[in-house]
């Protein structure tokens, strides 16, 4: 069992940024973990994953170049960091751990989610 305890989310301006941590409590070193995002009246969508050993990164297009998935081995935290915030990005973000096909960022692949952190950003 895995359990995912997201902090971090917050307001921002335009062209800001903010970084996310989940905190995770079971962690297995096999899993893949990711960060989704659900915007209100729009679907879960994978914005990040990251492999075993942090080996590998996946990232949706229209977070590449802006977001950055890594993790802490130490401290068994996954992060993302997010720059150049745009009006496009505001939502909850989840953190998740999954599989091997979260490299593909789609939900069906995701075992455990985290309770999600708002994340808002102002024009």
């Amino acid at each position: 069992q895995v359990q995912l305890v997201e902090s971090g989310g917050g307001s921002v301006q335009a062209g800001g940024a903010l970084r996310l941590s989940c905190a995770v409590f079971g962690y297995g070193d096999s899993w893949y973990y990711g960060w989704f995002r659900q915007a209100p009246g729009k679907e879960r969508e994978g914005v990040a994953a990251i492999s075993p050993g942090g080996t590998s990164t996946y990232y949706a297009d229209s977070v590449k170049g802006r977001f950055t998935i890594s993790q802490d081995n130490a401290k068994n935290t996954l992060l993302l960091q997010m720059n150049n915030l745009e009006p496009e990005d505001p939502a909850i973000y989840y953190c998740a751990a999954g599989g091997a096909g979260m490299y593909r960022l789609r939900v069906e692949y995701v075992n455990f989610w985290g309770q999600g952190t708002q994340v808002t950003v102002s024009s």
